[in-house]
């Protein structure tokens, strides 16, 4: 019999002398730091960024485990005879060996793919338990002999199923192996999720985003990497998985604040429709192009006793080749003005003269060949074109002729000409649209890899302007279509990837939850056959007696504050969601029973005095729901959400599928009819 204890005890032993080797890690980061070794002040302060970086990836809280599993290859394959144990991070002893590997490195594949089928050239796979950063546990499985947990390991099942309280954690300890081939696919590969509620889609694409880093460190540093979510809540719920990992320089921002702008005001459903077609493409393209005018009189320019000339004709042809061409609008302007340059130099050279490339440069930039362009093919400013376009109904229908029916023109007409662009009430479709302008006018930088979580709810206007950041990069696209609530979100992944310029992007299903119980996904999937959506239906790995109550109540505020107060007993955080308009009276009733509760997307905090720290309960308005999750989770009212949005049963089921182990349904009025029976 082995010695469980002794064995344990070695354990703990790696699991000290490792955070030693990487304290001494960063103590000699922290020398090279204070050291005089660049040589130059440039070199002096990337060598510093560098460092800086260098030192918080190696940043050791004491309480996150450093290994979670450790591998024991058998004799056969390209690491006989060798262990090695799997982590967040790399760490290595005084001599450069490995005390841990990264997760991401291609050794520790095997630690989340090898089954007894495939054993990848292991004889063993063990889990550790942990406890306040503390080893307390062991699991092995011993693939030689045909043994392979899977999700029946109980360490594992910990792991899943822990209580969680704040932003969400990193789940490198419990990545499964479907997760694993789509966390390590190529970098040039596009690829599209479709995941079910509690698939781990969200994790799998920020996991994707800092394998994709580590393997391609050099070339990701230089173009970045960028994820695209929903709101400004959901990222900052996301927000540390990808520091926890180590990587800093990831770039998150929501589709709003990719495009920029002030935005003012808010669209009909009707006019964020249209503004968010693809049509509107054509139609500003369109206003772009009818700037650009025919040439009608000759140019002539001075040079000392001679008159060069250029007549209309020929200046036509100028501006009609590089209309052919196709370039940005900017481009395009700086083209016309270099041919008229060059057009005026071969005279010169006809007189037998060979002015230098300098004169014909300073030519292009003169006041009277800008002249010419400013009355052929004027400067543009994105923000004056859309406010002249919503603005003027003359120049609307002159663009959308064709494009647009009348009506559509007057429901995205705005009532006026505002005085100046920067002073109109801008909407969030707006701010798209003078994006779509800017990139007529200018190609944009682009980013080595993008990744886009709650995809489904983007308009084909949006997804053009992320298009625009990756056009020689990569995606992640990654959302559920049964969860699309946008005016007009898609039916069928196609429609996106193709507006993305991603037609060809690889759809995979994920389909299988890990940590929501099944008795709450077969309520949610109850609702998926009225959503007009081809997916198919979620599946748990696992049953909790009690994870799903249903109850019909007499006075709402109140019940929801007696289901807070029980939810409350028991570890991990909670939420309250329900219909944005009753969010307030459910915050006074929160307040009145004395429990304190924080409002996501609130100006005010609804802690009472009897709280001493954050508190557990965030009453969660349901439009901001999405991509969260908590452990408890008491929905009030499913009816309320439903009657506030077109699209309300697709809210519902955003709203029933955030728990993760306990689902707490309370109604005062009917159920929606596919819920009915449940109480």
């Amino acid at each position: 019999m082995p010695d469980l204890a002794a064995e344990l005890a070695s354990e703990a032993h790696h699991l000290t002398t490792s955070r030693s080797a990487l304290h001494a890690m960063r103590e000699h980061t922290a020398a090279l730091l204070n050291s005089d070794v660049a040589g130059d002040p440039f070199s002096a302060e990337a060598l510093a960024k560098t460092l800086w970086k260098r030192m918080e990836q190696l940043l050791d809280d004491g309480t996150t485990p450093l290994f979670f599993g450790r591998i024991d290859h058998g004799e056969l394959g390209s690491y006989s005879g060798e262990t090695f144990y799997v982590g967040r991070r790399h760490v290595t002893d005084a001599a450069g060996e490995p005390m841990v590997v990264d997760w991401r490195a291609p050794v520790s594949q095997s630690f989340y793919q090898a089954s007894a089928l495939d054993r990848m050239g292991l004889d063993r796979r063990r889990r550790f338990g942990f406890s306040a950063g503390h080893l307390t546990s062991f699991e092995d499985e011993d693939l030689a002999r045909g043994e392979a947990a899977g999700t029946s390991s109980r360490i594992l099942t910990q792991e899943i199923e822990r209580p969680r309280v704040g932003p969400m954690r990193d789940i490198v300890a419990t990545i499964q192996p479907d997760q694993d081939v789509l966390v390590r696919a190529s970098l040039e590969d596009d690829i599209c999720i479709q995941g079910a509620p509690g698939t781990g889609k969200t994790a799998v694409g920020l996991h994707r985003a800092a394998y994709l880093l580590f393997a391609h460190r050099d070339r990701l540093r230089r173009a970045g990497v960028l994820v695209v979510g929903p709101n400004r809540a959901f990222l900052g719920y996301i927000a540390q998985v990808l520091p926890a990992l180590g990587e800093v320089d990831v770039v998150q921002l929501t589709a709003s604040e990719l495009v920029g702008g002030t935005v003012r005001a808010e669209d009909s459903p009707e006019a964020a429709r249209i503004k968010g077609d693809p049509r509107m493409a054509e139609v500003l393209r369109r206003a772009l192009r009818q700037r650009i005018a025919h040439p009608t009189e000759a140019l002539i320019v001075p040079d000392g006793s001679w008159r060069l000339r250029i007549g209309p004709g020929e200046l036509a042809r100028i501006v009609d080749d590089v209309q052919r061409e196709d370039l940005p609008y900017a481009a395009g302007r700086e083209r016309v003005c270099a041919r008229v340059a060059d057009r005026l130099r071969r005279q010169i050279e006809e007189r037998g003269e060979s002015p230098p490339d300098r004169w014909v440069q300073r030519l292009a930039r003169s006041k009277a060949v800008k002249g010419f362009a400013d009355a052929v093919w004027p400067a543009v400013d994105p923000l004056g074109l859309v406010a002249g376009l919503l603005g003027s109904p003359d120049q609307l229908a002159a663009a959308a002729d064709g494009v647009l029916g009348e009506d559509e023109q007057r429901a995205i007409a705005w009532p006026s000409m505002p005085r100046s662009p920067r002073t109109a009430k801008w909407t969030p479709a707006d701010a798209v649209l003078v994006d779509e302008v800017a990139g007529l006018l200018d190609r944009p930088g682009t980013f080595g890899h993008v990744i886009v979580d709650e995809a489904q709810d983007l308009s084909p206007m949006q997804c053009r302007a992320i298009g625009r950041r990756c056009t020689h990069g990569s995606v992640t696209v990654l959302g559920d279509l049964a969860q699309g609530t946008a005016v007009a979100a898609p039916s069928d992944w196609s429609v996106t990837l193709e507006h993305l310029g991603k037609p060809t992007a690889r759809i995979v299903p994920l389909t299988t939850g890990y940590r929501v119980p099944a008795e709450i996904l077969e309520l949610a999937n109850r609702l998926v056959p009225a959503l007009g959506v081809a997916v198919a239906p979620a599946v748990s790995i696992r049953r909790a007696a009690g994870s799903l109550t249903v109850r019909r109540v007499g006075e709402l505020g109140k019940a929801v504050a007696d289901a807070a107060a029980d939810a409350l007993v028991t570890e991990g955080s909670i939420a309250v969601i329900a219909a944005d308009s009753l969010v307030p009276s459910l915050a006074a009733a929160l307040a009145e029973a004395g429990i304190g509760a924080a409002r996501l997307g609130g100006a005010d905090d609804l802690r009472t005095e009897l709280a001493e720290a954050a508190p557990r309960v965030t009453l969660v308005p349901a439009t901001l729901a999405k991509g969260l999750e908590y452990d408890q989770v008491i929905v009030a009212e499913p009816a309320e959400i439903v009657a506030a949005e077109p699209r309300g049963l697709h809210r519902l089921y955003v709203v029933l599928t955030r728990a993760v182990s306990r689902l707490t349904v309370l109604h005062a009025h009917d159920l929606p009819p596919a819920l009915a029976g449940h109480s």
